[in-house]
């Protein structure tokens, strides 16, 4: 990834991360293990599920150390099958 995040933002930051998924009880779960892989912690994710109920929208807010930690995580989370997009 060719990122601007060192351009942005000041490190380590607050980062809530919006990952857009299939509605399946277990993103949520999914999204924490791989994030608890590369920031460990407490996490509590918020889900929304689409008007049609067929996708749901999960956010968690992550301690980003730098730029490489910030991208190592978008493309972990990018690799969950269930997942579609991650903002």
């Amino acid at each position: 990834m060719n990122t601007k995040f060192d351009e942005l933002l000041e490190f380590p930051c607050t980062f809530p991360f919006k990952v857009l998924g299939v509605a399946d009880p277990s993103l949520p779960d999914r999204i924490i293990e791989v994030l608890q892989q590369h920031a460990p912690g407490d996490y509590s994710p918020t889900v929304r599920p689409s008007t049609k109920g067929n996708y749901h929208s999960v956010t968690v807010p992550v301690i980003a150390q730098s730029k490489e930690h910030l991208e190592a995580m978008y493309k972990a989370l990018g690799d969950i099958d269930l997942v579609r997009v991650v903002l």
